[in-house]
């Protein structure tokens, strides 16, 4: 074992257990969820009194308007807002679930481990699909969505790391993804990039994505395999191997695991268009092309 267990203070047990309670507890209920997530971050900003009265009618200024509603999800938007094929129901509860984890991660408080992996996991539970016992995320993981990610038990998702659920995102038990990790479920069309195709990805138990590394939408990253520092993986990465590079192939197979795993001869088969995920778009919706551009091919 390479860790130590760390517990703090008796009294900020006390005080940050209360707190990532009551904010479950209140999440949970029918309370609006704006309302809570309003109300979380205007405390945790310590700007309750400047609040106060703004709302009493006090004269504010222009900045300080702003940065008080913006506290409120319902004033914000997303980048993901703007996708046509969204779930609208379920992202306007996880639009709001968003904003909490986000701005949260910008304040200093973030930076005490040990309540903000704690206040992380407590907020899984209400934005994920699902996710599993004692997982921990640390700072700055950002995702399209949210609710379409399933995540096992006891998974590490470290720094920075972007989980894309724009499709469906599958993320096993044990599984440690280190800092700058990038995880996609949706493509784009490679003449008109308008064009999105969402995709089921799975990351499965055991597995370890390192420094950097990159798994293109559609892919499955096989149990107990690791993707080395950096590297893009394009197509499924059989259970056991070692995939390294740019595109990530095979080079090893775990030691140990020869006489289970595919022969390293046998790997690099792209199953992506296996887990399209098709979508029907709103028939009145307004299309238009936000980059203007005439894509008919030179005569």
């Amino acid at each position: 074992m390479t860790k130590r267990y760390v517990s703090l203070p008796d009294e900020a047990e006390a005080g940050m257990r209360e707190f990532i309670d009551e904010v479950d507890r209140r999440l949970s209920s029918d309370e609006d969820t704006c309302s809570v997530v309003e109300d979380v971050l205007i405390d945790l900003s310590g700007d309750r009194e400047a609040y106060e009265r703004w709302q009493n009618g006090d004269s504010v200024s222009t900045a300080e308007r702003v940065r008080l509603q913006s506290y409120d999800p319902c004033n914000t938007t997303l980048e993901s807002e703007y996708y046509a094929e969204k779930d609208e129901e379920r992202f306007r509860r996880s639009k709001h679930l968003q904003w909490l984890w986000r701005q949260f991660d910008s304040l200093p408080i973030a930076d005490n481990v040990e309540f903000a992996l704690r206040f992380r996991r407590m907020l899984a539970d209400h934005l994920f699909e699902e996710c599993g016992d004692n997982c921990r995320f640390f700072k700055g993981i950002s995702f399209t969505y949210g609710h379409n990610i399933t995540i096992g038990d006891n998974t590490v998702v470290h720094d920075d790391v972007h989980l894309d659920d724009r499709g469906k995102l599958t993320i096993g038990d044990r599984v440690s993804i280190s800092d700058g990790v990038h995880v996609y479920s949706h493509d784009h069309d490679v003449v008109d990039q308008t064009e999105v195709r969402n995709y089921h990805t799975t990351v499965e138990d055991d597995v370890r994505l390192t420094y950097d590394s990159m798994v293109q939408a559609g892919n499955k990253v096989g149990e107990n395999s690791i993707v080395g520092a950096r590297g893009v993986v394009q197509h499924d990465i059989p259970a056991h191997h070692i995939a390294v590079g740019m595109p990530a192939k095979s080079v090893k197979i775990k030691p140990g695991w020869e006489d289970v795993a595919t022969p390293i001869e046998e790997a690099g088969i792209n199953r992506q268009e296996e887990r399209h995920i098709k979508y029907d778009l709103p028939d009145d919706l307004d299309v238009f092309d936000e980059f203007g551009r005439d894509l008919q091919p030179p005569r």
